[in-house]
């Protein structure tokens, strides 16, 4: 093998990593949470906090009304009127959160260092197990990078590039792209429910049929599981990326769904649910 005499200098890798808290299944607080509390407390205002951090005075108070009802007790308060004018200010306990929140992210920050340096790959592999650590009741989990993103008068259009290439589009609203930080080059995740696709087959001796579904994703029938009145049918769509369709088992039948048949998935851009890790 010959060495390159001439290399170019390279950034170090780094150990990426977030800190938030959960309250039963939902996410209280992580950063974006805790910089608009640590925003309030700084400017006095919504409007300021909102500014401060790089988002919509909509979406401010949508992560504010889910702080105090996740919290079981107000952690932000609004005063109206009186001398001052009224204002917002946090609670002894929105304080102590912040508090404890920086406290928890010195130390995490701590650890994944520590961790770096001592584990081979453990950057890649901490990223990893947070994805595979993720619980939810869609069916159907397809991580992938954000590929593009179109502005629309009320809604947001996100093209999310999967693994093998193929793209999935979902329709957001401006307040939903901003609050998860999506942009152009930014991990997301897709959630689309299993009885949410549809599926389609090629038939030589049929018309190719034109549908209003956004989301047409080629692959390979893996597995078919019959059931009593439904099927469950996945569809390997690359080596690592698989998308699973609950359809009726007379449609699995008429479209002749087996192991090593091509079909196309699809399902509406409406009809899918982005995330973000952290």
């Amino acid at each position: 093998m010959t060495q390159d005499t001439h290399e170019t200098p390279h950034d170090p890798i780094e150990v990426g990593g977030a800190v938030w808290f959960r309250s039963g299944n939902e996410t209280l607080g992580g950063a974006a949470r805790i910089a608009l509390l640590s925003a309030i407390q700084q400017t006095g205002s919504i409007t300021g906090a909102a500014k401060a951090v790089g988002m919509s005075y909509k979406a401010a108070w949508d992560a504010i009304d889910a702080m105090n009802n996740l919290a079981g007790a107000a952690l932000v308060v609004r005063a109206t009127g009186g001398r001052g004018g009224g204002g917002t200010t946090l609670t002894p306990k929105a304080l102590k959160l912040i508090d404890t929140y920086r406290a928890i992210e010195r130390e995490h920050r701590v650890f994944l260092e520590r961790a770096g340096a001592a584990i081979e790959g453990f950057a890649e592999d901490w990223q990893l197990i947070g994805r595979i650590g993720m619980k939810t009741s869609a069916r159907n989990q397809l991580f992938g990078t954000v590929r593009q993103i179109k502005r629309g008068a009320v809604n947001d259009e996100i093209e999310l590039a999967l693994s093998g290439g193929q793209l999935i589009v979902a329709v957001v609203t401006h307040e939903s792209t901003e609050s998860l930080g999506l942009k152009e080059g930014s991990e997301a995740f897709a959630l689309v429910k299993a009885s949410w696709v549809i599926l389609m087959t090629d038939d030589l001796n049929t018309p190719t049929a034109r549908i209003s579904a956004r989301n047409q994703l080629k692959g390979t029938v893996s597995k078919v599981t019959l059931g009593a009145v439904n099927a469950e049918v996945s569809l390997a769509l690359d080596d690592s990326t698989t998308i699973t369709a609950i359809i009726t088992n007379e449609s699995v039948e008429t479209l002749g769904l087996e192991e090593g048949r091509s079909a196309v998935a699809a399902f509406k851009a409406s009809s899918v649910i982005l995330g973000v890790t952290d």
